[in-house]
């Protein structure tokens, strides 16, 4: 099951747009514009109930018959809906099983380093928090209930982060479990608060991209953030194994990734793949997104200039406005 679109009405920024998604879809825009809105949909559209209209209305649109609506189209499925009005609120119930299924299983990610290098407690099943707490335990149960997978992990830490060969864990007191990475010069222990950000980040893009069963649809915000040049495409790499798994050797079902970037270098790295990108263009108090492969000059643009390039000029849209 995937989406296959998000409609928005009087959603926060998004007052009347609609977010077409692939298997892989890559979000660029301004701050403001509705990317991270986007994400947080997800979270909204399988817990109605968590929010009302007050919060989730677009700025200035208050008003006693107002309401905000998200409609969650997947192909060969009934759209899944949830309103909210402001006299009454509507509980996420029409559409099909399957949808409201990958809804209220979905996680949206916005990784944080001293989440990531946290203490985590040891617990029979464990799950990445939104910000990354719980990596400890998470890397832990990946060791001991899917061994191959953890090996497999190693071997690409290895190869993107060269200085560090395994992932060790400690017990810093009772009931807690800690990691620390093994220096691949002299086998050193190098704690998690020691680790570097960016380190941690890559390393919490790694464990999702080898669990043996994430959750059917991720968003990620900004997974690139704080990460070395040399790592986004080692990034982008991780994102696709959940995305096309078969493409890398996996049997588990395809994870539906969503991500959003400000990086005209990451963005650069998907120029081959225009259909997955969409730009998200800010106008006045409203944003709206566009796929960059529906515009009819992008061959011609793309032609003479690098993706990241022509986003960052302006050409396409989805930068700050002055």
């Amino acid at each position: 099951m995937m989406l296959t679109k998000i409609e928005f009405e009087n959603y926060k920024a998004l007052r009347n747009t609609t977010l077409p998604l692939e298997p892989f879809t890559l979000i660029v825009g301004p701050n403001g514009s509705g990317k991270s809105t986007a994400l947080r949909s997800l979270r909204h559209g399988a817990q109605p109930l968590n929010a009302t209209y007050q919060t989730l209305a677009t700025a200035g649109s208050v008003n006693p018959n107002g309401h905000v609506r998200l409609v969650f189209h997947a192909g060969g499925h009934e759209p899944a809906s949830a309103q909210w009005s402001n006299r009454t609120r509507d509980v996420l119930a029409a559409g099909d099983k399957a949808v409201l299924a990958a809804l209220e299983a979905s996680r949206v990610y916005s990784f944080h380093a001293p989440r990531l290098a946290a203490e985590a407690d040891l617990q029979p099943s464990v799950e990445l928090k939104p910000d990354g707490l719980e990596l400890a335990g998470v890397l832990d149960r990946l060791r001991d209930h899917a061994p191959e997978r953890y090996d497999a992990l190693n071997q690409e830490l290895s190869r993107c982060i060269p200085e560090f060969d395994h992932v060790l864990f400690e017990t810093p007191r009772t009931g807690k479990r800690s990691i620390a990475l093994r220096a691949k010069e002299g086998g050193h222990r190098i704690p998690a608060a020691a680790l570097s950000d960016g380190t941690l980040l890559a390393l919490a893009l790694l464990t999702l991209a080898h669990l043996p069963e994430p959750p059917p649809i991720i968003g990620l915000e900004d997974p690139d953030h704080g990460l070395h040049p040399r790592l986004l495409r080692d990034v982008r790499d991780a994102l696709y194994r959940l995305a096309y798994p078969a493409e890398h050797g996996e049997t588990r079902a395809p994870v539906q990734v969503i991500a959003t970037t400000h990086s005209p270098v990451f963005l650069d790295l998907f120029r081959d793949h225009p259909e997955q990108i969409v730009i998200a263009e800010k106008k006045g108090m409203e944003a709206e997104f566009h796929r960059l492969i529906d515009r009819p000059d992008i061959e011609d643009i793309l032609q003479d200039t690098p993706l990241g390039d022509a986003w960052y000029s302006g050409v396409l849209g989805g930068v700050p406005q002055r």
